[in-house]
């Protein structure tokens, strides 16, 4: 955080306020919530739970957990929704006192306001569509909490899923026309970075939580296990590369030098955002090349000691440490205010098919590196363990 206190010494930039840094850190925790949550549950969790050779007792113990969990995020989200559109109500014209646009007559208001000149749409429409869908959402979510509803977990998340990815969707949409492709592209690479990192942070999340529930699973649960965690990493991997992209684009939007990164308040919020998100990346490689691989290998030896406490002893630690740095980059994204090319006086950034061709390389070798990752992952699984010497011949 010092890193952050130095980015408010730096010039042309204002460091936000308590009240803006709680409500969009809360807001998307709310949003990795519903939309991690439900993406993994769906993804993930769910087909582990129907495939052959899951216990019925440990799958009714995991679908209650991830019915808890579920409600909860709706609560979550329902919350940090209505503080965020209060923020937006603070922030909107000349602005006002944050307790002020808390009051629900305020935001009415700010939600009636009509259409500025030139936009298609009122922006205050867009965002009371927005929250009538996370109203939506969240209440479809909280209804786990009944009992007769929790029983139908799988399609309370199955229906839950689309409304929450169009909870912040609906706020990407531009309430003026895009006039050039850079406009038409921002939204895009915005809203692709904010799904995949919801998704990959959230999903992190609601395994963690599932994994507490071990003292009450059978000696057959790694199994189970470790098709969810197999199944999450390629979710993960799909969101890493996804994150990576979109960061890349957002990043030469608001950068325009590397010198940036430490020279403006932006860059510098910039630059502990990416050392974290490293460090998230960082922590998935140790999954990938060394824990299921000896979870491969304890599944094919059948040793179900190992593989009950590399699935839910050792494996969640690891995760744990990644839902730790996960919130931190949350609590950063708020100092991401303006941009960098602004603050150090340097012209718009502006696309050209250099860039794209530049950029469709990246994601090319990206793509290559993520398939390398895939595939060395597998082979080291494939590695038989050394043989135990042979007992001596018996007459």
């Amino acid at each position: 955080m010092s890193h952050l206190l130095l980015a408010a010494k730096t010039a042309g930039y204002t460091t936000p306020e308590i009240w803006r840094v709680l409500t969009k850190t809360g807001y998307f925790i709310g949003l990795s919530g519903a939309i991690g949550s439900t993406v993994t549950y769906v993804a993930t969790v769910r087909p582990a739970l129907r495939s052959a050779g899951t216990g019925a007792a440990d799958a009714s113990v995991l679908r209650r957990r991830s019915a808890t969990y579920l409600a909860w995020a709706g609560v979550v989200l329902l919350v940090a929704g209505y503080f965020q559109l209060a923020a937006r109500v603070a922030r909107a014209g000349k602005g006002m006192p944050f307790g002020d646009a808390l009051a629900p007559g305020k935001i009415w208001d700010y939600l009636q306001a009509p259409a500025a000149k030139g936009a298609w749409i009122a922006q205050g429409t867009l965002y009371l569509v927005q929250n009538i869908v996370l109203v939506v959402t969240a209440a479809a979510l909280i209804s786990l909490f009944v009992p007769a509803v929790r029983r139908h977990v799988d399609l309370v998340a199955l229906a839950a899923l689309p409304a929450a990815l169009a909870v912040t969707l609906i706020a990407g949409i531009p309430a003026t026309a895009p006039t050039d492709l850079d406009r038409r592209l921002d939204p895009v690479f915005d809203q692709t970075h904010i799904v995949s990192g919801t998704v990959w942070l959230g999903g992190l999340a609601l395994l963690v939580a599932l994994a507490g529930t071990r003292g009450r699973l059978g000696e057959g649960a790694g199994l189970l296990w470790a098709d969810i965690w197999r199944r999450f990493s390629l979710v993960a991997m799909v969101c890493v590369g996804a994150v990576t992209v979109s960061g890349l684009w957002l990043s030469w939007k608001h950068v325009g030098a590397v010198s940036q990164l430490w020279t403006t308040g932006y860059g510098v919020a910039l630059l502990v955002k990416v050392a974290l998100v490293l460090g998230l990346v960082a922590a998935g490689g140790f999954n990938q090349f060394w824990l299921m691989p000896r979870i491969a290998q304890a599944r094919r030896a059948d040793d179900s000691a190992s593989l009950l406490h590399l699935t839910l002893r050792h494996f969640p630690k690891v995760v744990w440490g990644e839902v730790a740095l996960g919130v931190a980059v949350l609590v950063v994204l708020p100092f991401l205010a303006g941009s960098a090319r602004t603050e150090a006086g340097d012209a718009k950034a502006v696309s050209s098919g250099s860039v794209f061709a530049a950029g469709a390389a990246l994601a090319i070798a990206l793509a290559a590196s993520l398939y390398a990752t895939a595939k060395a992952s597998d082979a080291l699984s494939r590695r038989q363990a050394p043989a135990a010497p042979a007992a001596p011949a018996t007459a």
